[in-house]
């Protein structure tokens, strides 16, 4: 397919778009632009890594630790709608709506999550900002699709990973504090001012560079097979969720979530397979095999990472803030690993390098639980994790470059929409697997590490399990960047 471009013709300067054929993304055309859209990823990030700090409490202080996982895939669920609406509402409106009511749905769930009174309240803001994170994200792409040149599409991905560094290094320690000073819910209600800064510089320059439909869909309608498809995939998903949960709940297996269990598989398999690109689960070459290893890798990658600061708050009896600084590194080793793929000179590697990115991801999940061991360092786990970003910084910004240029002009949305969903629905099966896991085997209490060994925390073998299943994910990840190219 032909690599995109923008081709929006109601965008009175297009002309200027493309004339700039020299600048980098920096450059006075793009400034504005690259600025406001780095600052959209700045809030994301600065969001999901204070989040994973402030859980442990949260989830103790909501009685809810049995539902830790799925505070998380919460999100993810009703992501999976977002992104179908969000493909939808780019190819044949342009992506300005979808990006401003995704920020605005966000910025309302974080409210809700920060004055939640009780565990299934917070989880439903988690929903709500799943719903706009999905608006949002697919939005960005479409923007990058048609807003830059292909000789640009690398470095703002990179940007975009670069974006982190700073919430990753930042995020933890100020996570930690709020939530040792003023409480957990400070840590939601204080995010949303975020908001303001990305909504004034971006959305005019999305306007103007990006504001209307591609050419071949000015006319098309909504699909709504696809959207009904969406709706379907949320609700399978979350009656899975259910399941999984109420069947891991102490006292052994419950038969009766064998039928929403059964319920939710028979609405999430047809949906998955209608939305994905045809062949994307036996890892057809191409486009179908750059979807499924976008889910593989982060499925696999945010699946490990939900349960670190837990782990290292139960069985290590670090502080919040400690707990989430152990991943501060990340951010930074990501951001290294995008800009490494930018580079033009490894542009013919690119296959090799993003096989190599998931080894490394494999191992450094597998070498997390080794904390579990008390002889073994803490610091252990900032080692391992940088590593592991840094090998996602390989993968997925190039699972993005490598999207756009199998993506034809008018399908830039779908498939854009595509790769969220099979990140999303990867999120939301393996955190679920994970966390029924988890609660199965002891992991569904939580104590103060003062008292922890009084009345009996986590057990350590929930940990292991979990980690090592998803290091076994990433390896079949691995094989998957084997197939990215058509022969």
């Amino acid at each position: 397919m032909a690599a995109l471009e923008p081709r929006d013709t109601d965008v009175a300067d297009l002309a200027s778009v493309r004339s700039d054929d020299t600048g980098g993304v920096l450059s006075a055309p793009y400034r504005a632009l690259s600025i406001g859209t780095v600052s959209v990823i700045l809030l994301i990030a600065f969001e999901a890594t204070a989040v994973g700090t402030a859980m442990p409490v949260a989830a103790r202080e909501l009685h809810g630790v049995s539902l830790y996982a799925f505070a998380f895939s919460g999100y993810f669920t009703t992501s999976l709608s977002g992104m179908v609406l969000a493909g939808q509402w780019s190819d044949r409106r342009g992506p300005l709506g979808s990006l401003a009511c995704g920020i605005a749905a966000f910025a309302a769930g974080l409210l809700m999550c920060g004055t939640a009174g009780a565990m299934w309240l917070f989880i439903l803001g988690r929903a709500v900002q799943g719903l706009g994170g999905g608006l949002v994200i697919v939005a960005l792409y479409v923007v990058v699709g048609r807003a830059y040149p292909e000789r640009l599409r690398p470095a703002i991905m990179a940007a975009f990973a670069a974006g982190w560094v700073v919430p990753s290094v930042v995020g933890p320690l100020a996570a930690g504090t709020v939530t040792e000073e003023l409480g957990w819910r400070w840590v939601f209600i204080g995010i949303p001012v975020l908001v303001v800064f990305p909504l004034a510089l971006a959305l005019p320059q999305i306007r103007r560079r990006a504001g209307g439909p591609v050419e071949q869909a000015v006319a098309a309608p909504f699909d709504m097979r696809r959207i009904r498809l969406a709706l379907g995939i949320s609700l399978g998903a979350g009656l899975l969720q259910y399941a999984a949960q109420h069947a891991s709940a102490p006292g052994g297996a419950r038969w009766t979530a064998l039928l929403p269990g059964v319920a939710g598989a028979a609405l999430l398999v047809p949906a998955a397979l209608g939305l994905l690109p045809r062949g994307t689960y036996r890892a057809a070459r191409g486009l179908p095999s750059v979807v499924l290893l976008r889910g593989v890798a982060d499925g696999a990658f945010i699946g490990a990472e939900t349960f670190v600061p837990l782990m290292l708050v139960t069985q290590r009896g670090l502080s919040p803030t400690m707990a989430g600084f152990s991943l501060a590194a990340g951010g930074a080793t990501w951001a290294v690993g995008s800009y490494v793929q930018a580079r033009p000179r490894l542009e013919p590697y690119r296959e090799r390098l993003v096989t190599f990115g998931m080894l490394l991801v494999a191992v450094s999940i597998a070498a997390v639980p080794t904390v579990l061991i008390h002889a073994v360092p803490v610091w252990t786990v900032a080692v391992a994790y940088g590593v592991g970003c840094f090998g996602m910084g390989l993968v997925l910004s190039s699972a993005s470059v490598l999207l756009l240029q199998l993506s034809a002009p008018e399908e830039a949305g779908a498939n854009s929409a595509a790769l969220q969903i099979s990140d999303g629905l990867s999120n939301i099966v393996l955190l679920s697997a994970g966390g029924a896991a988890f609660a199965a085997l002891g992991g569904g209490t939580i104590a103060p590490s003062a008292t922890r060994a009084a009345t009996g925390g986590s057990h350590p073998a929930a940990f292991a399990a979990v980690f090592l299943s998803m290091a076994a994910v990433a390896l079949a990840g691995a094989w998957v960047t084997t197939r990215l190219r058509e022969r």
